[in-house]
């Protein structure tokens, strides 16, 4: 594996440009109170990971992040398809990443972001199953003195057909953990025709505990004498702390003191985080709100749609002349959608607990990135990476969140370092945690297209202004003042996020208008936005060309067979172009993302008072290969509850500078009785490995506004929907 310069600034910046994630060596942190103490690895290892017990037991180790998603049991599944042991006895534990960094990054990449915890980690993981087992009965063949290919698996046992014996993996394997190990790369892995374990619908590894309340998640974690930290924030992004008067609050029960942390932060900390919070709400601070003071939701609109209208080189594909194709042609279709900021709005608000002992740092915390919450950690103290560890929580909820962007875990050592040998639990308030997220980018799309007599399109033009993520999290990745991540979906490049249609003529752009507002990575990131713009035009240029919306689509796309397979199967298992009851309208949407294919259908009904109900939805993903399919359709139904809390309710306004919606009272989400009747037809196509968290809630919000425009007659342009008269019922 390639070295890396592990210096603090080197390690931050690789691991930051990564979106927070590398990956190092290993020992893990045990699941519920455990968790609170440093704990070795599990000793006897046949590999990196597996570990196989004289009882049995299989110990598989998963490098990646576990907030709800399943990344945990899939690669679990992956490790034992190869491993070929007995499910049933299949345990988990997680390598830290100060131990990984200590075997030279043995474990890879530990990021889990971007619907790539399973994509980009299937190989190595089932190489190490494969060689696993085969180190296993090479063990058998030496004690029985027969040669390995005399030997067969099944279920966690090794047998020789010929002598009628067998032995467990438990009985060999201490002997198996003392062999040198094989060339991995040079297995020859199962094809998913043999698979047993892997594409099935196997049990979680992860359920049980939280169902009976035994989970422990990193806000609930309690150490001996742990103190408590809330922490408060300029109201105004870029404002700065002017005085603040701890007098006012020394004498209240539990306080401990107030710790500036930077110039524009800080924190109270108490016995108790109650205590802690309610004193940091009575202490009198002065903030100067600074340049952005002034900065409001108008602004920034306006900001965007000068961007529309500028004048500039800001093109990204370019096929042949389109603004003078659509000029020409017999009709012409235009259209303007916006899309607002969005919060994360994870059920944990951010948090992370830091205890420095001496020139030691240790942090416990939910992270999709534990390599860049040790570089954090690291560069808060000043100690050396090898000085300092992180305990992966899982995630109440990620959703990009807790990747690039690692300042609480920045907070909590900063205060920390103020109370050496004690544990610091910081809690960011729900308040604090939706009034500075990172949030999902505002933007907005001008769409235009030529339709000839004949009812084809003659051109095509879109033109994005919005933030850029790359502004903030990746610089470098932006040359000539081009953000190509802002235009997902759009791409000419199979892979990732190809354009499935092929017009006449092409032109995208990307206008970059960036905001005082932080911004990072929002499920989907830029396809859930990109997607609702390109289907719901389409559906508009459908209209206009006078053609079914179905048959419009299917007439652009013969060029790209895989965006046509998963729209003609969401079409069929949709029933597209049957009956519907009475006032029951269809939509349909199709795009790519995350290296996965994704068609939707949605039926839904408009009261004449402007009530939404979405009655059905049937999607159709080719993932390429599909691990556990009940894991993938878990996955759809959480994006259609994100999904639709974004298109009819979800909306960060700005006022004065600062975030005006507090709390879910103004942020409202989604509730199950508001949830569709959701079905889904997997069509994995075997020949890639694609994402499934982030790919299907890009066809989600245009599926179901192209059916209100079927509906209604007009065409829903503005997010959110609860502006303009339409509510979720």
């Amino acid at each position: 594996m390639t070295q890396i310069n592990t210096s603090r600034r080197s390690f931050l910046m690789g691991t930051a440009t990564l979106g927070g994630g590398l990956a190092l060596g290993l020992s893990f942190a045990p699941e519920a109170m455990a968790q609170a103490a440093y704990t070795t690895l599990t000793p006897n290892e046949i590999n990196l990971w597996v570990v196989v017990k004289p009882d049995d037991t299989c110990v598989i180790r998963i490098a990646r992040s576990e907030m709800g998603q399943g990344t945990r049991t899939g690669l679990a599944q992956l490790v034992a398809e190869e491993l070929d042991c007995d499910w049933s006895k299949v345990t988990t534990e997680m390598p830290t990443p100060g131990q990984s960094l200590a075997r030279k990054r043995a474990w890879g990449d530990m990021s889990t972001g971007g619907s790539r915890g399973i994509r980009t980690s299937h190989d190595y993981v089932r190489r190490g199953g494969a060689a696993a087992r085969l180190m296993l009965m090479q063990a058998a063949a030496n004690r029985w003195n027969v040669p390995v290919t005399e030997l067969m698996t099944k279920e966690g046992v090794i047998h020789h057909a010929l002598s009628g014996r067998s032995l467990s993996y438990g009985k060999v394997a201490d002997d198996a953990a003392k062999l040198t190990p094989p060339d991995a790369k040079a297995l020859v892995l199962k094809k998913p025709s043999q698979w047993r374990i892997a594409g099935k619908s196997m049990r979680r590894l992860d359920t049980a505990d939280k169902v009976d309340g035994r989970k422990t998640f990193s806000i609930d974690l309690q150490l001996p004498g742990m103190l408590n930290a809330s922490v408060k924030q300029s109201p105004v992004f870029g404002g700065k702390l002017v005085s603040y008067d701890e007098s006012k609050i020394a004498k209240m029960r539990g306080v401990k003191g107030v710790v500036k942390i930077n110039d524009s932060t800080l924190a109270v900390v108490a016995d108790t985080f109650w205590r802690a919070n309610t004193a940091l709400a009575a202490l009198p601070i002065v903030w100067d709100d600074g340049v952005n003071a002034n900065a409001s939701s108008a602004t920034i609109d306006a900001m965007l749609r000068e961007g529309l209208k500028a004048e500039g080189d800001f093109w990204q594909r370019k096929v042949g002349d389109a603004p003078a194709a659509i000029q020409g042609a017999v009709k012409q279709v235009e259209a303007t959608y916006t899309s607002p900021f969005l919060a994360h709005a994870t059920m944990e608000p951010m948090n992370c607990t830091v205890r420095i002992t001496g020139d030691r740092a240790e942090a416990w915390v939910p992270t999709q990135s534990a390599e860049g919450s040790l570089a954090a950690l690291a560069e808060a103290t000043g100690f050396a990476l090898a000085n300092c560890d992180v305990y992966k929580m899982d995630l109440g909820g990620g959703f990009g969140r807790r990747g690039g962007h690692q300042e609480y875990v920045n907070q909590a050592a900063q205060v920390a370092k103020k109370f050496p040998g004690k544990a610091i639990k910081l809690v960011w308030s729900r308040e604090e945690d939706m009034t500075h997220d990172f949030y999902r980018p505002i933007s907005m799309a001008k769409m235009s297209a030529g339709i000839d007599a004949q009812g084809q399109m003659t051109g095509f033009h879109v033109r994005v202004a919005g933030q850029s993520l790359n502004a903030l999290l990746s610089p470098m990745s932006i040359k000539n003042n081009k953000d190509t991540r802002q235009m997902q979906g759009f791409w000419e490049e199979a892979g990732d996020a190809q354009l499935g249609y092929t017009f006449p003529t092409l032109l995208t752009e990307y206008v970059m208008r960036n905001t005082h507002v932080p911004v990072g990575p929002w499920r989907g990131v830029n396809t859930n936005q990109n997607g609702i713009y390109m289907e719901c035009f389409i559906e508009e240029c459908a209209k206009a060309a006078g053609k079914d919306p179905l048959e419009f689509r299917r007439a652009l796309m013969k060029n790209h067979p895989k965006h046509l397979a998963v729209l003609n199967a969401a079409a069929e298992k949709g029933d597209w172009g049957k009956p519907l009851p009475p006032g029951v309208f269809r939509g349909i949407a199709q795009f790519m993302g995350y290296a996965s294919y994704s068609a939707a259908t949605a039926e839904v009904s408009v009261s004449p008072k402007g009530e939404v109900r979405v009655h059905r939805m049937v999607f159709a993903l080719d993932s390429g290969h599909v691990v556990n399919p009940a894991q993938v359709r878990a996955q759809i139904e959480g994006s259609v509850v994100m999904g639709l809390s974004a298109v009819f309710m979800g909306e960060n306004t700005v006022e004065k500078g600062r975030m005006k919606e507090r709390n879910f009272d103004t942020y409202p989400v989604m509730r199950m009785q508001h949830t569709p009747k959701v079905e889904t037809v997997l069509v994995p196509s075997g020949d890639f490995w694609g994402g499934v968290g982030e790919p299907t809630i890009c066809v989600v919000g245009p599926a179901v506004l192209n059916a209100i425009y079927a509906a209604t007659g007009k065409a829903p342009r503005d997010l959110p929907l609860r502006n303009h008269g339409l509510t979720l019922v």
